[in-house]
């Protein structure tokens, strides 16, 4: 059983932290047959809200808290005394750029777990939730520090695990000639899982990942629907692939809440992404083969049941590889694409819809790989 530390801002009923932590300490009770081959032991929490969980959880199963994150890895002695650091930085208070990104603290809980396996001399495999930062050269810095010490790095959304209608992926070295992504609800926290959707396909593509130029954010509202650049054809097979689906429950409001964006790859590649709420919990992606046909694949969560959130089931057995084995089930390098276009985008947007150059993402090249999404009846435990 690995031994593991987890870096978090907070832990309240079907947090981030509840739907990962909890199911290590209480399996069963997340539907799951078979446990998880980690042991949560120590743990920093920043901030404690008004219906906090951690204080209790931490006393029901022996979990110690530290004041500060060096101590939750050390078990507040002198050498690192764990197998694995989660880091979940998600919820909890933070400022508002005004960007419409939240400040979390993300960078500085990955600065400082790692000053501490510079201090005690010693490395585990880290895994950190969503985005690396706010700030693309916040979460530059993170990526070259991470591979310059040799930490092990998973890092990422539960999207890219989750049930999907039909029950595919794009096939490995397919050309992409055109792709379309479609997601909802607020454009930081979601807009990262929309992009993830994104990602996780196109990668796939002839020649792999080779990084992203420019990006820009082409209107909001019927401004992004009436837009020339929207592709149609896309969005249309898309959307009949999930006509009918539980997710298609249409909000009221209207279109006013979209937002359609546009991202350019160093490989001449140009994707779309409609964060379109007004059609309801809807994500997925399109994609344009080189012989012109289109595959949609819709990208499905379960909310709603007695357990609830069985997606980040599939992600908490993908953490589960990385402690056991050292290794990250899929590279860090799809996150930090993720973060850097989600910061550019939402910069464009601010400005008005100026194209961002990202340099920074230009060259930032990696080979995909084949790990297994969830199967199956939707809600299936992983």
């Amino acid at each position: 059983m690995k031994r593991i530390a987890a870096v978090i801002t907070e832990w309240r009923r079907l947090s981030h932290a509840d739907v990962i932590l909890d199911r290590i300490c209480e399996p069963s009770a997340w539907g799951h047959k078979r446990p998880f081959e980690m042991k949560l032991v120590s743990m920093y929490v920043d901030h404690f809200p008004q219906k906090d969980m951690a204080r209790d959880k931490a006393r029901q199963h022996g979990v110690s808290l530290h004041d500060t994150i060096a101590g939750a890895l050390s078990a507040g002695g002198k050498s690192i005394d764990i197998d694995g650091v989660l880091v979940i930085g998600e919820h909890g208070p933070a400022a508002n750029n005004g960007k419409d990104q939240q400040m979390y603290p993300r960078r500085r809980f990955l600065d400082e777990v790692a000053e501490a396996f510079r201090k005690f001399g010693k490395i585990v495999p880290v895994f950190t939730d969503k985005h690396f930062s706010y700030e693309p050269l916040f979460s530059q810095w993170i990526l070259q520090t991470y591979r310059h010490m040799g930490i092990p790095l998973m890092a990422g959304s539960s999207l890219p695990v989750g049930w999907r209608h039909p029950s595919t992926a794009w096939p490995v070295g397919e050309p992409i000639k055109r792709a379309w992504a479609q997601g909802y609800g607020g454009l930081d926290a979601y807009g990262f899982h929309t992009l993830e959707t994104l990602q996780c396909q196109v990668e796939r593509r002839r020649g792999g990942e080779t990084g992203v130029v420019a990006v820009r954010s082409l209107g909001d509202g019927e401004a992004a629907w009436n837009h020339p650049d929207l592709p149609r054809d896309l969005r249309e097979r898309f959307a009949a692939t999930y006509e009918g689906r539980p997710q298609q429950r249409k909000p009221p409001g209207g279109r006013n809440g979209d937002v359609l964006w546009e991202i350019r790859y160093a490989d001449g590649l140009i994707a779309h992404v409609g964060m379109f709420s007004s059609e309801g919990s809807i994500w997925g992606f399109a994609g344009e083969d080189s012989q012109g046909t289109i595959r949609p694949i819709v990208f499905e969560l379960e909310e709603g049941n007695p357990y609830g959130y069985g997606h980040f089931g599939y992600l908490t057995r993908a953490i589960e590889h990385l402690v056991t084995t050292g290794k990250s089930p899929y590279p860090a390098e799809r996150t930090y694409i993720t973060t850097g276009v989600l910061a550019a985008l939402l910069q464009s947007r601010s400005e008005g819809g100026r194209l961002v150059p990202t340099q920074f993402l230009a060259g930032t090249k990696y080979e995909p790989v084949d790990w297994p999404f969830a199967t199956g009846v939707l809600g299936t435990p992983a």
